[in-house]
């Protein structure tokens, strides 16, 4: 299985958060999750409040450990909110199940970790992230 590289990882944040900036969105914070949910990477623009890295990590650490985006993260809990609050128990409340948190897959479709963004509109966070992910060369997942 491939990996998120440092330099892999860097691209990502740089470019959503280049990407971020062209939309005009609210500063942002960005994290990369390896596949077991570790840090590899964060940023925080100036202006960002600082809670913001949890949120990041919260809707990267989501997608990792259920295997499934933000977006559809956040449609099981609409549907099934007893069974959200009890996985969220089991990760210690660090999940933050909405879009901004997206898989990332290798050239296979195996997932290779996750990344968070936050500071806008959870949709405008997961539209940056997307194109940082595609400008690293991995396939993304909102």
């Amino acid at each position: 299985m491939a990996a998120i590289t440092l330099n892999k990882a860097r691209t990502i944040i740089r470019k959503t958060l280049a990407k971020s900036r062209e939309m005009e969105l609210k500063p942002m914070s960005v994290v990369v999750l390896d596949a077991g949910g570790h840090v590899l990477a964060f940023e925080r623009e100036d202006g960002a409040s600082p809670g913001r890295f949890g949120i990041a990590q919260g809707k990267a650490y989501g997608a990792v450990m259920l295997g499934m985006a933000g977006k559809a993260q956040m449609a099981r809990a609409e549907q099934q909110a007893y069974f959200m609050a009890a996985v969220n128990g089991v990760y210690g409340g660090q999940v933050v199940p909405v879009p901004g948190g997206l898989l990332v897959r290798d050239k296979r479709g195996a997932v290779i970790g996750a990344v968070g963004a936050t500071g806008d509109t959870s949709d405008n966070d997961a539209t940056a992230a997307m194109v940082g992910i595609e400008a690293a060369g991995l396939a993304g997942e909102a």
